[in-house]
């Protein structure tokens, strides 16, 4: 006998349609003028039904962040072929976004989701951790014989994310150096003089 779940289904096509809605109205209100009521008028679904997936307008948000419908395409690190160029430049765009005070709420909203629910958090690390595309740039870089084939990946994702949480944390002003030393120090020293 199959167990069957309790509470309503959710749907796939009202998840996505109240991301974008959440995604839309931040880029037009941002986070203090963003409602929930207003989103959901926007994906025309109730509100009831957004509360019974997000508990709060900080998970939501998190939620469009980690799906990546806010900064597309920004937690993905190019492939050129020269690893260190694109760890560096992922570094810079990262701390960019970070630091733009446009995006302030954002991030101090995403931190709070993550703090406050477990699941966010995990969901976060996940995003940016082990599964993510800086470690499958990295992997990319390993098997294209860019860096030793014995680079702890993951571990060097997290590094790299860690600096920059720090930041986020300490709001602490990046030097136009930083990139290029952490670079150097997951990869195990600087570029190779030819």
């Amino acid at each position: 006998m199959s167990e069957q779940r309790r509470g309503a289904v959710r749907s796939e096509a009202s998840r996505v349609a109240i991301l974008n809605a959440t995604a839309a109205l931040f880029a037009e209100k941002g986070y203090e003028h963003l409602s929930i009521e207003a989103i959901a008028a926007e994906a025309g679904v109730g509100k009831q039904t957004i509360y019974r997936w997000w508990p709060t307008k900080s998970a939501l948000v998190a939620e469009c962040m980690i799906e990546g419908f806010l900064m597309p395409g920004g937690a993905i690190p190019l492939n050129s072929g020269d690893i260190r160029s694109d760890l560096e430049a992922w570094v810079v765009a990262v701390f960019r976004f970070t630091e733009d005070p446009d995006n302030d709420v954002l991030i101090r909203s995403l931190v709070a989701a993550a703090s406050d629910n477990g699941d966010i958090g995990r969901r976060l690390h996940d995003r940016l951790g082990a599964s993510s595309e800086l470690t499958e740039r990295l992997a990319a870089a390993v098997r294209a014989g860019e860096v030793r084939p014995d680079l702890p990946i993951a571990d060097v994702g997290e590094v790299l994310v860690g600096a920059v949480v720090l930041r986020i944390l300490t709001r602490e002003p990046t030097d136009e150096k930083l990139p290029t030393r952490l670079v150097d120090i997951v990869l195990g020293g600087p570029r190779p003089v030819a």
